[in-house]
């Protein structure tokens, strides 16, 4: 019986290729399209996995005065986790992590630079689960002058050699030396701490464990099991005012997060630096949600081009149940056509995913891979899903072919097409609907990712060349800046210690406006050498820019509008100009000599927020900014590279465009733009692949009437408008039902920006005549081809 039902199945499959290859193809595309998205989810799923359970890491909300708002970010003070771990019983250890990037170790003559070593407490293996080849790690993150490090710095460093005792040499700000104790494994990239070595905090950095106030690191703590992270979190306004004086404790809250939510749950969380690949929950459901109604719009293809084929089929049911076949058994028998169908689409969605991933993985800068043979239980849950997904899109038409009666089906009476009719129309509704939808929703994500990156931001991005500097290399910045400046290929040259479009550090000042009590507060800082604002171009509005006089370093301050606002609030008719000569800074010496326009240093995400920039010199800086004349980019980074090996001969040459910088700030928004745009081309694919289908169909049915129509006079005009004509308002439907629900949804989410685009009915316009154009072209050619037809061969059999 089964065989029997598999030629039958496959035989139809074969008569009908047309209806077969389009229900082939926009399953396999809608399959393709869900496991790419299942396989991105687990990926992101998969992060800290192997790590134990019950660790979580301690954030703050810091609420200094003369902050704009709140902020959580995810630092900690160096002694709240062994003051925590004394006073609370349901904290069962901790660890704290103090990371440099760009660390510089030498043996013998060879000297490299890692991208990030952690300083780490005793119990850091005690909480996570990293892999150690060999060696003891213990002993590395616990006495003195001992290190781990990772395989791929071993072999950096030494080769074939083996690592294990022997010494390497930290040239930085302190000279330090390391006896290499362990090798670990390097680190998985589904991890958010990604580290090259691993040293003891405790031993090293001694003299800040009792530095209340410094935030610098992060913290992780492994809880008793079945703690309650609430309880436990309302306990903590009482530890801070326990331990921090005055009335500091007012200005911050501690919480916890969960290991397992911190990759994909802290968008909110600033200054998270350990967290690798940082990507928002939301945008990884929003792909989960799109992909599966890809999928359904590929399942209502099949049944709606089943039910429509439906009177094809008529005689074969009449004859099978007059025969003694019950419903049961014809409703199996479709089943199981459109459980092979579905089989034959995930061949190919197969095919498809393998071909799809490379450009997916270079999207997401991820390292996904088709798990078939390295997770057993992979090739089985797809094939189950394959099933499921044949008995859903199969049901309805099983059913209702299998529900002829023998004797009307037999006289030719029954009408099963029209019968049938409004719920096809009510399906290609849906699908087009949804596929509108996603087409205006990708228009408005493109267009704000547009907004945000043209959008002037108060200070010139163009031909600026950042470099970034360490404590030696930071030494010679002023030789670098002379000599860069004696070619004509460089037209400015400046430094600070932060660079625009990265999470600036706060600091809390005093400000006194005249007579009046003197206020601490925080702001936004950003540490840079006098000609700055001439070199970025950044407006003044007020005062005048810092002086070249080596006695102001550290005295002057120049304030941006919004915290110009700030200080004022509380002096109502006070202008900005009154603020030029106050008293401001870190001591009593410092004065604001000029208000700044407001420029966004950060992302377009964020309101300008309140800044103080301060020319220190002595303090160093990090980040050297070259403007370089247009026109002559490759030969200017080559003088400066030049330039660069002069005075730092063994440090890297690293430089990176602002605007590749302020790039990789929108790269999350760019991916989730470029695969919400693709889900929504597949969806209008596959839509239109149905309606090719269901175009197919109502030609064939009505070829003796288009045959009448011409003989009477009709034009391929006439006959194409009425062919088209149903199909085009059914699109015109679908867009009057998904103008509004994407108008709601679009406001939703332009309300996470804080500089964003208006929402216009032009696009609306334009994508409903985008979407009629699409669906001309998908039945024209049917149309046409019925109407071009000569109708004496279809009045023939008349």
């Amino acid at each position: 019986m089964y065989k029997n039902y598999f030629k039958i199945a496959w035989r139809n499959l074969w008569k009908n290729k047309v209806s077969s290859v389009i229900n082939i193809v926009g399953l396999a595309v809608g399959m393709a399209a869900c496991i790419v998205i299942l396989l991105f989810v687990s990926y992101e799923k998969s992060f800290d996995s192997f790590h134990g359970e019950n660790i979580v890491r301690l954030n703050e909300v810091q609420k200094w005065p003369g902050l704009a708002a709140p902020q959580k970010v995810a630092l900690s003070m160096f002694p709240m986790a062994p003051a925590i771990k004394a006073e609370f019983p349901e904290v069962k250890d901790y660890t704290r992590i103090k990371w440099d990037d760009k660390y510089q170790f030498t043996y013998n003559e060879k000297r490299i630079f890692v991208p990030e070593v952690f300083a780490v407490d005793p119990s850091f293996f005690k909480i996570f689960n990293f892999k150690v080849i060999k060696g003891d790690a213990l002993a590395a993150i616990t006495k003195p002058n001992s290190i781990a490090i990772t395989e791929e710095t071993a072999e950096k460093l030494f080769g074939k050699e083996d690592p294990i005792g022997k010494i390497i040499n930290h040239y930085g700000g302190d000279t330090l030396k390391f006896t290499v104790t362990a090798v670990m494994a390097n680190v998985p990239k589904n991890s958010q701490l990604q580290f090259d070595a691993l040293y003891s905090l405790p031993g090293i950095h001694q003299k800040w464990m009792d530095n209340w106030g410094s935030n610098w690191l992060n913290t992780y703590f492994k809880m008793s099991p079945g703690a309650d992270l609430k309880a436990f979190e309302a306990k903590m306004p009482g530890f801070l005012k326990k331990h921090l004086s005055g009335d500091g404790w007012k200005y911050y809250e501690l919480f916890y997060l969960p290991l397992k939510d911190v990759h994909a749950g802290s968008t909110d969380i600033g200054l998270d630096y350990l967290n690798f690949q940082k990507f928002d929950q939301k945008s990884t459901n929003l792909f989960a949600i799109i992909a599966i109604i890809v999928l359904v719009i590929a399942c209502v293809n099949f049944m709606n081009l089943s039910t429509a084929r439906s009177a094809d089929r008529a005689k074969e049911v009449g004859i099978r149940k007059s025969i003694g076949a019950s419903r049961p058994q014809l409703a199996l028998q479709f089943l199981g056509e459109t459980i092979l169908l579905s089989l034959l689409a995930l061949v190919f969605a197969i095919i498809l995913v393998e071909l799809a991933l490379p450009y997916v993985n270079n999207l997401s800068l991820r390292g996904i891979s088709l798990p078939v043979f390295c997770k057993p239980l992979f090739m089985p849950l797809i094939l189950l899903g394959t099933i499921v997904v044949g008995l859903i899109s199969g049901i309805y038409p099983a059913l209702f072919l299998s529900s002829f009666k023998p004797v009307k089906v037999l006289k030719g009476s029954v009408e099963t097409g029209k019968n049938k009719g409004a719920l096809r129309n009510v399906l290609v509704v849906g699908q087009f609907t949804s596929a509108v939808f996603l087409m205006i929703a990708t228009v408005f994500v493109v267009k704000q990712l547009k907004f945000m990156q043209a959008k002037d931001p108060g200070f010139t991005r163009e031909q600026m060349v950042t470099i970034p500097l360490d404590r030696i290399s930071g030494k010679g910045y002023q030789l670098f800046k002379q000599q860069l400046l004696n070619n004509t290929l460089v037209a400015g040259v400046t430094a600070s210690q932060d660079q625009l479009g990265s999470h600036l550090d706060q600091n809390g000042v005093t400000f006194q406006y005249k007579n009046s009590p003197k206020k601490d507060l925080a702001a936004t800082q950003l540490i840079v050498d006098n000609d700055y604002l001439n070199v970025y171009n950044i407006k003044l509005s007020q005062g005048k820019n810092f002086s070249t006089e080596k006695s102001q370093n550290g005295r002057e301050y120049i304030v941006n509008e919004a915290m110009a606002d700030e200080l004022l609030k509380d002096h109502p008719g006070a202008t900005r100009a009154s603020l030029i000569g106050q008293r401001f800074g870190f001591d009593s010496l410092g004065v604001i000599t000029g208000v700044s326009k407001n420029f966004n240093f950060n992302s377009m995400h964020y309101k300008v927020e309140n800044l103080f920039l301060v020319n220190q010199s002595e303090w160093g800086f990090r980040t050297v900014s070259v403007k370089i004349n247009a026109g002559k980019s490759k030969e200017a980074i080559e003088f400066i590279k030049a330039t660069w090996k002069q005075i730092n001969p063994d440090h890297p040459f690293e430089y990176q465009f602002l605007d590749d910088h302020f790039a990789e700030v929108y790269r999350a928004d760019n991916q989730v733009s470029k695969i919400v745009g693709i889900l929504a081309g597949l969806a209008i694919l596959i839509s239109c692949l149905g309606l090719f289908g269901l175009a197919s169909f109502s030609a064939e049915k009505r070829i003796k009437e288009i045959g009448v129509r011409k003989v009477l006079g009709a034009s391929v005009q006439n006959i194409v408008l009425l062919l088209s004509g149903h199909f085009i308002k059914l699109v015109v439907i679908s867009n009057l039902i998904a103008w509004p629900l994407a108008w709601y949804a679009m406001n939703l989410w332009l309300k996470d920006f804080a500089y964003h685009i208006s929402i216009t009915w032009g696009t609306f316009v334009f994508v409903a005549l985008l979407s009629v154009v699409i669906a001309l072209l998908t039945i024209s050619f049917q149309s046409v081809k019925a109407a071009i037809a000569n109708p004496v061969k279809s009045l023939r059999s008349e």
